[in-house]
Formats: structure tokens, sequence, C-alpha cells
């Protein structure tokens, strides 16, 4: 089995995460949301990288800018620069009258994020199936020698089977494939063995089918890889699998994550 870094390992409680920032209190995969986040009291940051027209590695889910911009069409065809310029904060809350729009909120860099969180493990999660976007996060995680803090996930098993190979030093998540294999190695009871990987960070449920269980956790506690849970936001869900023993919560919502978390530690 590979060894994961220390800070993917919690020592004394769970560990909280907070998704694109904590997207429901700021603009997703923004400053804004990031520094909400850590300031919620969030262990680490949860982020999405795809990469620019200039092959830049820029931080935002979707591969179009429609949703979360007030920019339109692929993000491939834009510069990093370009994407700095874009409004990131134009749809969000609605209810609120759009609080962000025009106040400067663009889609970042990663190189903007290695550089101004520098305390705290980050969980970059790669959009794109081919080496091109991976050497480039790969070369910026380089720069300033993140390996100990930064974790690569993807839903992509060849993307995470190249990082692995040429930098075995960095902490990966489970791929697609390598949950359904332990999905089926839980359900029947078998140990999980030499896993790949260093941490899972999965959904309790996907596609209407249940992979996180108590089972699964049982197994992944055995085998010494942190079972890491998302998209945890309401504090009854967060109770239930702190008391089945997930070691981490990915959410939406850091500020209730950290308090059922620290509520948690004195119980």
């Amino acid at each position: 089995m590979r060894h994961a870094p220390s800070r993917w390992i919690p020592r004394d409680r769970p560990l909280v995460f907070a998704h694109r920032g904590g997207s429901r209190l700021a603009p997703e995969n923004t400053i804004a949301a990031f520094d909400r986040g850590l300031a919620e009291g969030a262990d680490g940051l949860e982020f999405d990288t795809r990469l620019s027209a200039d092959g830049v590695p820029v931080v935002i889910h979707d591969d179009t800018l429609d949703r979360t911009t007030g920019g339109s069409g692929p993000v491939s065809v834009r510069t990093a620069r370009d994407l700095a310029a874009v409004d990131a904060g134009h749809h969000f809350d609605p209810d609120a009258g759009f609080p962000w729009r025009g106040r400067g909120v663009g889609v970042p860099t990663l190189r903007e994020l290695l550089d101004r969180y520098r305390d705290c493990p980050l969980i970059v999660e790669l959009k794109e199936d081919g080496r091109e976007l991976a050497d480039s996060v790969l070369a910026e995680i380089r720069r300033v020698g993140a390996d100990d803090r930064v974790c690569i996930g993807s839903f992509h098993w060849r993307v995470l089977r190249y990082v692995r190979r040429v930098a075995p030093r960095l902490a990966t998540s489970a791929s697609g494939l390598d949950i359904r294999v332990s999905m089926w190695l839980s359900r029947h009871g078998l140990p999980l063995w030499r896993p790949p990987f260093d941490v899972y960070q999965v959904p309790e449920v996907r596609h209407g089918l249940t992979i996180v269980t108590e089972s699964f956790i049982r197994m992944a506690r055995r085998a010494g890889v942190p079972v890491q849970v998302w998209i945890v936001d309401h504090a009854e869900d967060i109770r239930r699998l702190l008391d089945w023993g997930v070691e981490g919560i990915l959410t939406d919502r850091p500020d209730v994550a950290v308090r059922e978390v620290r509520a948690f530690r004195r119980s």
C-alpha cells in the first residue's frame, strides 16, 4: 500500500474540506469562497482544475462559463487572463439579489491558490482526462514544493494512473474504477489489498447507488485508507457519517460541518 502523507490521516478528529470553497456561502471556486471556507474553520479546500487556451491550470468546475459566470462558451478557448476578468460571482445567490455581481471576482489560477493557501491541505480535482492538464498541475505543485499538502483526484482512472507513475510521492484519491472494485470487496467481506491510492473521497450515494456503508468504512479502515465523503451539508447526515467512522467531510457548508465536527470531538 502507498503511504498517505500525514495531512490526509486525521490524528484527533475528522477533517472538514470546503468543497469548491464552500459553494453555498460564496461563489464557487473563487478566492472569495476559499477565504470564506477557511474563515469558517475548514481544515482544507477542494477545487476543480481545467486548462485555459494558453495552457494555464485554472480553477473552475464546468467546461463552459455559462452556469457560474457572466460569460459564456467553452473555458478552453479563453486565456487565463481572460478568465480572470469574467464575473464569476454573476449568478450567485439570486434570492439575495446577486450580492457578488460586479465585485471583481474572476476565475483564479491554480498558481494563485497554491501561493495563497500555503498552510492547509488541498484536494485538486483534474476535470480533464489527459496528460497535458496533469503535467501542468504537477509543475505548479512542484514549483512551490507542495507535494505533502496536495491530493490529486479525478473521476478518470487513466489520468490518476499517470499521476501515480510520474509523481509517486503525491497523494491521490480513488478513481471511479477503484471505488467500484472497493464496493464489490466490501459487499463480499473481502479485504482491500495494496491499494494504489491514499484516500477515498467519495459520495455516499451516486446515481442511486449507495457507496458509503458501514461495511465499506470498516474495509477501508482495516486497510488504513481514510474515507472522506462528499457533498454533506446537513447536520444530521454529518453526525451519522461521523458515528460510522468517516475521517473527513467535504461540504458546501463548512460553517455547519465545522460546528458538527467540533461537537463530535466533545462527545
